[in-house]
């Protein structure tokens, strides 16, 4: 499976902070905010990433996240010349995706604390998956309603009486009849080729899977003003609070596999001072295999531990 993150359109609800950077490249806490859902692609196992973006900032995010090997990965990038809607990045995205299953997730979704999307990643086979999580005021959203089997029955986006609860976040998975069904979209009356008509075209067929997300988990969408501060204040929290950071793709390529220590360390030693380093240093320490314990403190048979 591919994976797709769109960090287009002109970010105009964080005007005028746009002003100076794309939307993405804000900071959420310590890290850009395109940290966050890349990391979530990686932990998710996706290899092959297209970051689709606008002409102006495009070199920006090469310039951060370059072609992905520094990671492990592979990372290509696209242009959308004008923002067409969510479902317009597999259309952008064709050449990239091909004949594979594809993975879109939103440049401004943040996820913490569950391992059901690295579950629905291993378990897809065909069709569509999205998730649905309970929110307080569901007008905000595409709104999923589920029948008492867990079946998705009707998706609606932004409904002025919502059916359920459950709101659906900027992270799906879609086979490659995704591209054909985008292609016969009509736009819809803002122009745009809305990502819930994808997913009702894969439920009308009875291809589409909901996962229910449940409370343990933190869903932050950072496309406001508010939302960004909240985010950066939810970050800083769990890190200082845990000591672990959350959204670092270095960490996560080590864990994986896909970054030696070895690479690990020489990246950090072209890092300049700042806690960042610090922390990089400290995952890197912790991965190193423990020396063997010194005989004298071994316990022998017997021997009682004091």
């Amino acid at each position: 499976m591919k994976g797709i993150i769109l960090a287009g359109g002109a970010g105009s609800r964080l005007y005028p902070l746009t002003l100076v950077s794309s939307k993405q490249l804000q900071p959420v806490y310590d890290k850009p905010m395109v940290y966050y859902p890349f990391c979530t692609l990686l932990e998710c196992g996706v290899d092959e990433i297209c970051l689709i973006s606008t002409p102006l900032d495009i070199p920006r995010f090469r310039e951060l996240l370059g072609d992905g090997s520094r990671f492990g990965v592979r990372i290509v990038y696209e242009v959308q010349e004008h923002p067409k809607g969510i479902a317009e990045a597999f259309l952008v995205g064709e050449s990239f995706i091909r004949q594979e299953s594809v993975c879109l997730i939103l440049g401004d979704n943040i996820f913490y604390g569950s391992d059901v999307f690295r579950k629905a990643f291993e378990e897809f086979k065909s069709g569509a998956v999205i998730f649905g999580y309970q929110v307080r005021d569901p007008r905000r959203y595409g709104v999923v309603e589920l029948d008492s089997e867990g079946s998705p029955i009707s998706l609606e986006e932004k409904p002025s009486q919502p059916k359920s609860n459950l709101a659906v976040p900027g992270l799906y998975f879609y086979d490659n009849e995704v591209i054909r069904i985008t292609r016969n979209l009509k736009p819809s009356a803002r122009g745009e080729l809305e990502i819930t008509d994808v997913n009702r075209r894969y439920m009308e067929q009875g291809d589409l899977k909901v996962y229910p997300l449940h409370r343990g988990i933190a869903w932050l969408d950072a496309g406001t003003s508010s939302s960004l501060h909240e985010a950066s204040a939810y970050v800083q929290t769990i890190e200082k609070r845990q000591g672990v950071k959350i959204g670092c793709p270095e960490e996560i390529a080590l864990r994986r596999g896909l970054l030696e220590s070895e690479g690990l360390e020489a990246m950090i030693e072209k890092l300049p001072d700042c806690e960042y380093k610090n922390y990089l240093e400290f995952v890197l320490n912790e991965s190193m295999p423990l020396l063997p314990s010194h005989p004298s403190t071994e316990l022998k048979p017997g021997r009682k531990d004091s």
